[in-house]
């Protein structure tokens, strides 16, 4: 099974690289979107249409292999921190500031003309979250992450925490009626299943997010925003309408809703 999710890892791979979608992939090779979709989801792909895709896309079994062994040759990308390491990034606002222009792939001369950090401190706490595997420090201190692109702070846990405290202060402090803002609540009342696949797509915007977060890295700084948005969804009720809840009457099945913020 890992050599196969490796497989197919890989051929989504070569599809990015050649910009083909899923709707052009089904078109070259006669079946339907949600076909193609379900291929790939469900890891199932007979040799037979392996190879029509590898043809279609201008590709081959080699070049897949290729690009397999590129895949396994590289370092383990991390998902998270251990409690102790987000503690300890948490407790030295330096090292914190680092560790998030980090992730914001901002490079070592970035962080020192805009933060109140200097080139030694600013190694000193890049060798830090070196030892701890969170990135590596390349010749000429070059920063190389080493974080997943579904890469999170614990939930509940020290940074976490931090952040929402941000949010319900200085982050939802504002109007959100400015360019690069937006603010939506969405109250709706969903089965199960539905609410299954709503989260399965929040994921999933993270994830896109995080993708065109990797792409724009290339832009210079100063075509850069830094955005931060939250997305968030659970069963929830305003106290206002609790409080007008017949209490002999049959608990009211509450509403899953989304909040989705922006701010530069």
């Amino acid at each position: 099974m890992p050599q196969t999710h490796a497989l197919i890892e890989a051929l989504k791979r070569l599809l990015k690289a050649r910009a083909v979608t899923y709707a052009e992939l089904a078109q070259r090779i006669g079946v339907s979107e949600a076909s193609v979709k379900r291929m790939f989801s469900q890891k199932q792909f007979t040799l037979q249409r392996l190879d029509q895709i590898l043809v279609a896309i201008g590709s081959d079994f080699q070049q897949l292999a290729q690009a397999v062994q590129t895949a396994q040759a590289a370092p383990t990308l991390i998902t998270g921190l251990t409690y102790a390491q987000e503690k300890e990034i948490i407790e030295d606002t330096r090292l914190f500031v680092v560790a998030v222009s980090a992730l914001n792939l901002l490079p070592l001369e970035q962080i020192v003309a805009i933060y109140d950090i200097s080139e030694a401190q600013a190694v000193k706490y890049l060798l830090r979250l070196d030892k701890i595997g969170f990135l590596e420090l390349l010749p000429n201190n070059r920063v190389k992450l080493l974080v997943a692109r579904t890469f999170a702070w614990i939930p509940n846990g020290p940074i976490h925490t931090y952040f929402k405290q941000e949010a319900y202060g200085d982050y939802l402090n504002s109007q959100f009626d400015g360019e690069t803002e937006l603010l939506r609540l969405v109250n709706v009342m969903l089965s199960k299943k539905s609410t299954a696949a709503l989260l399965e797509r929040l994921k999933q915007v993270a994830v896109e997010f995080s993708q065109q977060h990797q792409e724009d890295a290339r832009l210079p700084g100063d075509e850069r925003l830094a955005i931060s948005f939250m997305l968030a969804a659970r069963p929830w009720m305003p106290r206002t309408f609790k409080a007008l809840l017949r209490h002999t009457a049959a608990p009211v099945g509450q509403s899953a809703s989304r909040p989705v913020s922006q701010s530069a």
